[in-house]
């Protein structure tokens, strides 16, 4: 678990699949502004269920890490946080990915997941380097990571397909300070 002052990261369990199934539901038609649409079975108990298995064999393998942003005062969970596409070798790098219920959207949680997330992959998986794609129009995004400490470093020209178009993206990164 990664404690921060107000949310606190955390693996999922099977046991967290309604509550997981309950904020894609809630959320699905915010979320998919920013991603790519899903396939009707993520959106069921069943799919949750497969989705938390295969993130858990994935961060077994070293190549994704997946963690519910909780808050700490009632332990409700709130976003999604991850680390994937994780490269050793010469790289030590990942990218970066999150969501969080639009009703908890502008109180700071995101920025301080990003931070314990961020921290925890210097300081414990020895990454030297996080990524981040974001809509240039996602300007809460964007500030979130600034606020973290990423830079940017350019534009991806229609660089992920979300709701069937080619969006760009803010292409934002860190580097670890202590390498």
């Amino acid at each position: 678990m990664l404690k921060g002052n107000k949310i606190y990261l955390r693996s999922f369990t099977k046991e967290d699949a309604p509550f997981l199934l309950k904020l894609e539901l809630e959320n699905q038609a915010f979320f998919e502004k920013y991603s790519m649409a899903r396939m009707e079975d993520f959106y069921t108990l069943d799919g949750q269920k497969e989705r938390i298995n295969y993130k858990r064999e994935k961060q077994i393998e070293d190549q994704e890490y997946f963690y519910g942003i909780f808050l700490q005062e009632n332990d409700e969970l709130i976003g999604v946080i991850n680390l994937f596409q994780v490269m050793r070798g010469s790289l030590q790098s990942a990218f970066i990915g999150y969501f969080l219920d639009k009703a908890h959207n502008g109180k700071g949680y995101t920025t301080e997941a990003v931070q314990l997330i961020t921290e925890n992959a210097f300081q414990e998986l020895k990454l030297h380097r996080i990524e981040a794609g974001v809509m240039p129009h996602n300007i809460g995004s964007i500030r979130v990571l600034e606020k973290s400490g990423y830079h940017k470093e350019g534009i991806a020209r229609s660089n992920v397909k979300i709701n069937e178009n080619w969006e760009d993206h803010q292409v934002l990164a860190i580097i670890n300070p202590n390498d």
